[in-house]
């Protein structure tokens, strides 16, 4: 009871500001009607009157205004809600998608003693110089320059940092406003059971553990390490080594990157840079990060790259990261192949075999849909096809087919709806996908291509073979139990058996062997 007073008292809050931003039709349309949830934001169109100036903007420009002025947890639910085209449809998403992460930067006395109390020692013991003007100031965190003593041995010229420190008290905001989406989530899974399957629970848990991540630098601090481990040897991509100690749960300090914004064209012609040459490296490592390592930078805007002196690219930000397992990649592999070839029964196929589908939709009628995608975009310039969007159109047949929502998937379209817009800044005339097509058909044909199959059923053979061993040694100690003990007590016949199990021990292992290989040449 406490709980729903709280959150109801809440939500008024939130439904006035909607109301002053015209911004509640969203929210109308998935609230169930007679609940004090809804009633709420009935009372908040009440109390508050639209400002002349919403009238102007788009449904999608209203709601990211007024998730702005919410604060915190909802800008970041915001720039979540923008990789739901699915939910939302594409204009909403894109316009959710420029919602911009800045707040107003916290007093630089504030972020001293935040770095003094995570790090046992004051600000002047651990840096030469520290700049309390920030640099920038988002919803979680803001960025302070600073310099450090060089390192014996070290590059005395690698002593300038950039020093990443929370807002104070944002864990306890955020817990706030995630418990009232939590409630309002399950909210609608109990009363509209059509859109349980968006998994409304779902998308908020795992909103909320990314949340976690963010807050928890040390983990930022993890992500960039291992990212960074991945272009060992490659200078195309640079990411900032973490000053690990100088560095906690609050406090994130790593090397400093120079460098011009990824999409100012104008300044990087202005500096010489060759801006087919940066496309093309975007696109290499775009796919080294998706196909080839599986692991991929998850808010890859323009404010987070940066490209270099030498036309190499740097990231910063490392808070949100995406994975995709080996068999989703496949599956994006198989999938492209399939629409490449207008195979669209295979690609059908793929989605129900992997289960985003299930099985009891028609193959046939998927298919078609699929079909209704393809053929738009088949014979036209590769410049021209945007590979996000038709991701995007996949998932808003979601509802259709009754399809599960893949949030690793939505987070991949998210980051080449960026790259493309990037792309076309940069070279109108230039699809970033032109640029990545031979290393993605080089990756198919070395992964996807018969040799690779064969390669891969080897594989499943050998560890089968290598977990034989302790299986047929589990068999026989069943075997010897159950002869032991299987009956209660021990006849002349089960000691015949056991003396005939001592002098025959081998006849399960040829069985098991027989029946392994069976299975494998069935498979």
């Amino acid at each position: 009871m406490l709980r729903s007073a709280r959150n109801l008292l809440r939500l008024l809050v939130i439904a006035r500001t909607l109301a002053r931003h015209d911004a509640l039709a969203p929210l109308q349309e998935v609230l169930p009607e007679g609940t004090p949830a809804a009633a709420i934001l009935v009372v908040g169109r009440l109390i508050a009157k639209p400002r002349p100036a919403a009238a102007a903007l788009r449904p999608g420009e209203r709601l990211a205004a007024a998730l702005g002025e919410l604060g915190p947890a909802f800008i970041k639910l915001g720039q979540m809600l923008s990789t739901r085209s699915d939910m939302l449809g594409e204009q909403m998403a894109a316009d959710l998608s420029l919602l911009q992460d800045r707040l107003a930067p916290f007093p630089a006395a504030e972020a001293r003693a935040t770095i003094a109390a995570e790090l046992g020692r004051p600000v002047g013991e651990l840096f030469d110089s520290f700049d309390d003007r920030p640099v920038s100031a988002a919803s979680i965190a803001q960025v302070h320059f600073a310099t450090i003593a060089a390192e014996p041995g070290a590059d005395p010229g690698n002593t300038e940092v950039a020093v990443k420190v929370l807002r104070p008290g944002i864990e306890r905001a955020f817990a706030r406003d995630l418990e009232l989406m939590l409630w309002l989530a399950e909210l609608f899974e109990r009363a509209k059971p059509k859109l349980r399957r968006l998994r409304p629970v779902k998308v908020v848990e795992t909103f909320a553990a990314t949340v976690r991540i963010e807050m928890d630098l040390r983990l930022e601090a993890a992500a960039a390490s291992e990212l960074a481990a991945n272009f060992v040897g490659d200078p195309t991509y640079r990411v900032p080594a973490v000053d690990w100690r100088r560095t906690g749960q609050r406090v994130l300090t790593q090397e400093r990157l120079a460098g011009i914004r990824m999409d100012d064209r104008a300044a990087l012609v202005a500096a010489g840079r060759d801006v087919d040459q940066v496309l093309a490296r975007a696109a290499a490592i775009f796919f080294k990060q998706v196909f080839r390592d599986g692991y991929f930078h998850g808010d890859q805007h323009p404010g987070n790259m940066i490209v270099d002196a030498d036309g190499n690219i740097g990231a910063v930000d490392f808070g949100i990261m995406g994975r995709l397992d080996r068999k989703t990649r496949y599956y994006l592999a198989d999938m492209l192949l399939a629409f490449l070839v207008r195979d669209y029964r295979r690609v059908a196929e793929l989605h129900i075999v992997l289960g985003y589908v299930p099985a009891n939709q028609s193959v046939d009628e998927f298919a078609q849909a699929c079909r209704a995608i393809g053929e738009p975009i088949f014979g036209r310039p590769l410049a021209d096809i945007s590979f996000a969007r038709v991701l995007g159109q996949l998932f808003r047949l979601a509802e259709t087919f009754d399809m599960e929502v893949q949030p690793q998937l939505l987070l991949l379209q998210k980051n080449m709806l960026m790259a493309e817009g990037v792309s076309r800044q940069l070279n109108p005339a230039l699809n970033i996908w032109t640029l990545a097509q031979p290393l993605i058909e080089q990756w198919m044909r070395d992964n996807r291509g018969p040799e690779a199959r064969i390669g891969e059923a080897l594989g499943g053979l050998a560890r089968g073979i290598e977990r034989l061993p302790a299986f047929l040694a589990d068999l026989e100690k069943a075997a010897a139990a159950l002869a032991r003990d299987g009956l209660g007590r021990e006849s002349e016949a089960s000691r015949r058996r056991e003396r005939g199990h001592q002098r025959y021990p081998l006849w399960p292992v040829w069985l098991a062997i027989a029946a392994l290989a069976l299975l494998v040449l069935l498979k």
